[in-house]
C-alpha cells in the first residue's frame, strides 16, 4: 500500500504543495496515481523527500537538486563527489576564518620571497595566498568594496598586508551571507585600526560555519539512508 502525500507532509512539517513542487522540479521520481487521481507515494519517495528537506539547510537548493538528479540517474559516485566538494569548501572557509582572526591579532602576514625580502604581490599571488579567484577580486574592486592602489608607473594593482586582510575578510563574510553594507562597515573600521568589531564578526562567522557543518552532516546522513533505500550502496 502506498503512502498518502498528507502523511509525508505532516511528518516533514511542510505542505503537500511542496511535495508537488519537488516532483515538478524532477528531483523525486514521478508518483503513480490512485483511481481517484491522487498521488500515491512509496517508501522510496518518502526517503527522497526526507533527504531533500535534510539537505536544504546545509547544502542549499541548487546542490540538493543536482544530487537528487544524479541519484535518479544512478550516478551515486557523482552525487557523493558533489557533496564532498561543498564540504571541502566549508572546511576551507573555516580554516581561512581562523587564519584571518589570527592575522587581525598579529596585524601582519609576513609574506616574503625566497631571499626573505618583502614580496611584491601580483593579483595572481594574492589569489593563490587567499584562495579567492582573481575574477572575484576584480569584481569586488568594481563594486567599490575593495579600494586597491595602483602603481603609478605601470598601472598594476598594488597589494600589501592591509589589502590581503580585506580580501580574506570579504571572502569569509560573503561565505556567511553577510550583506555588502555590513562588509563595507567592517572594512572601514579596519582602515581606522578598529579591529574589535571585525574580530567579533569573524567569530560570529565561525559559529555560523559550525552550524552549517552540523546541517551538512545531518544532510549526509539522510543522503546515505536514501542511497541504501535505492540500493545504490
Amino acid at each position: 500500500m502506498g503512502i498518502r502525500p498528507i502523511d509525508i507532509a505532516k511528518k516533514l512539517g511542510i505542505t503537500t504543495s511542496a511535495l508537488k513542487h519537488y516532483e515538478k522540479w524532477g528531483i523525486v521520481p514521478p508518483a503513480e496515481r490512485a483511481p481517484n487521481g491522487y498521488r500515491v507515494y512509496t517508501e522510496e519517495h518518502a526517503a527522497y523527500f526526507e533527504c531533500i528537506r535534510a539537505m536544504f539547510p546545509g547544502f542549499g537548493v541548487d546542490v540538493t537538486k543536482k544530487v537528487m538528479v544524479k541519484l535518479q540517474e544512478q550516478e551515486v559516485d557523482e552525487a557523493l563527489w558533489i557533496v564532498s566538494e561543498v564540504q571541502a569548501r566549508l572546511q576551507q572557509d573555516k580554516i581561512l576564518a581562523e587564519r584571518t582572526i589570527r592575522i587581525l591579532d598579529t596585524e601582519q602576514l609576513d609574506i616574503v620571497d625566497a631571499r626573505g625580502r618583502k614580496k611584491e604581490l601580483t593579483i595572481g599571488d594574492v589569489a593563490a595566498e587567499t584562495g579567492v579567484p582573481t575574477s572575484a577580486i576584480r569584481h569586488w574592486e568594481k563594486e567599490g568594496i575593495l579600494n586597491l592602489p595602483r602603481d603609478q608607473d605601470n598601472g598594476y594593482r598594488k597589494f600589501d598586508d592591509a589589502q590581503i586582510r580585506q580580501i580574506m575578510i570579504i571572502r569569509i563574510l560573503r561565505s556567511a551571507n553577510y550583506p555588502l553594507e555590513v562588509i563595507k562597515d567592517v572594512l572601514q573600521e579596519l582602515e581606522h585600526h578598529h579591529v574589535h568589531n571585525a574580530r567579533r564578526v569573524l567569530k560570529d562567522t565561525l559559529v555560523y560555519l559550525n552550524y552549517r557543518n552540523h546541517n551538512q552532516m545531518r544532510g549526509v546522513h539522510y543522503l546515505y539512508q536514501l542511497c541504501r533505500v535505492l540500493k545504490l550502496v
